[in-house]
């Protein structure tokens, strides 16, 4: 059972997020893919919920987050939203499906939220995107931003390093952070940049920050499910923290399983009908 106690059981929605910024409330964000596991997270009491295009990573295998379709991140979101009741649920809006084409975006965007009663999108980058966000916005769907290192973006950056080190990408990062305030985001995730810069842009904007290695001065923090529960041991970036070690769990449980059979103990006397 969870040690944490939800003070607050009503709905959360963008509003609320908001709200807890400017009550100094930090937001518990995970990822999850599935319904079983999005109901665990929920229950346990968690702000949001993003159905990452991580998925193609962690449920897929995929090396990178491209390959992932809108058809299969709306069937990984409608799987979530049977199972969450009270965190705001926001799905990514994959690779191809916003770049360039603001007409593209919002039909993506409204094939998401009509489909999979997902509750807000998120979409990767700033100004380069910002015709796009703007239309998804106009249209009544809320938009959570993303800056920092930008996965999708993968085969531009060549590295998956620290993004923003530099002065010049920081003060781009920090000008598309006010511009995705100003074009009505309700939040903006902030991934892998330094933790000062982080803080920086967290005190700038009146809308929420999510880091993902981008250090405690963020509004909230997010990580991938699978990731901070052990289930997926090959990823040991620092900004991890490991709070289980499910995998060692489940492979010991599988192999007593297999000893079981092959001994014929499984199933007893009590098991069988």
């Amino acid at each position: 059972m969870s040690t944490y106690t939800v003070e607050d059981p009503r709905k959360v929605t963008t509003r609320r997020l908001i709200e807890m910024k400017a009550k100094g409330e930090k937001i518990a964000m995970l990822t999850s893919y599935d319904y079983s596991m999005a109901r665990l997270v929920d229950e346990a009491g968690m702000d949001a919920i993003l159905i990452g295009d991580s998925a193609a990573n962690v449920m897929a295998g995929y090396g990178t987050t491209l390959p992932i379709t809108l058809d299969q991140m709306i069937y990984h979101a409608q799987c979530v939203t049977r199972g969450v009741k009270r965190a705001l649920v926001v799905c990514d809006m994959p690779f191809g499906t916003y770049q360039g084409n603001s007409t593209q975006a919002l039909a993506s965007a409204i094939r998401i939220m009509k489909e999979s009663n997902a509750e807000a999108v998120k979409l990767e980058g700033g100004e380069e995107i910002i015709e796009s966000i703007r239309r998804i916005i106009s249209a009544g769907i809320p938009v959570m931003g993303h800056l920092g290192l930008t996965p999708q973006s993968i085969n531009k950056f060549g590295t998956y390093n620290v993004r923003a080190r530099e002065e010049s990408e920081a003060r781009k990062l920090m000008a598309d952070a006010r511009l995705l305030e100003e074009a009505g985001c309700f939040a903006i995730v902030l991934e892998k940049i330094p933790a000062a810069l982080a803080t920086e842009v967290s005190r700038s904007i009146s809308i929420p920050t999510i880091g993902i290695g981008a250090g405690n001065g963020c509004d909230g923090q997010v990580l991938v499910l699978q990731d901070m529960l052990g289930i997926n041991k090959g990823f040991t970036p620092r900004f991890l923290r490991r709070y289980a070690d499910l995998g060692t769990v489940i492979e010991d449980a599988i192999g007593n399983y297999i000893s079981d059979v092959k001994s014929s103990d499984f199933p007893n006397e009590k098991e069988q009908y």
